[in-house]
């Protein structure tokens, strides 16, 4: 469970760089109660912010729902955390599938 914890917290770490680099925001701003209108990200930069993390990740995200409803930054960065590790669980859970 530890090991959990830690991936979550270098997930976490992980996205908020995308969203550093391509938000083009400064790092001291990316704070989990920063709004994503404080942080002036329009829709387009939540777009490239989500394309580069299924790059990064190697993950596919719906450009629809709960990433673009979020309204801070922890809203933003928990969806996407939830989503990346839901998928490496089904990944997973194929790659066990094909190997009997």
């Amino acid at each position: 469970m530890e090991t959990q914890v830690q991936d979550k917290a270098q997930l976490v770490d992980e996205i908020i760089e995308v969203i550093v680099k391509e938000g083009m925001v400064d790092r001291d701003k990316v704070q989990p109660d920063a709004t994503i209108e404080s942080l002036d990200l329009k829709s387009i930069d939540i777009v490239m912010i989500l394309t580069a993390i299924e790059e990064k990740f190697d993950v596919y995200i719906p450009m629809d729902g709960s990433f673009q409803d979020a309204k801070d930054v922890q809203g933003l960065i928990d969806a996407i955390a939830v989503h990346i590790q839901k998928e490496k669980e089904k990944e997973k859970e194929i790659e066990k599938q094909a190997n009997g």
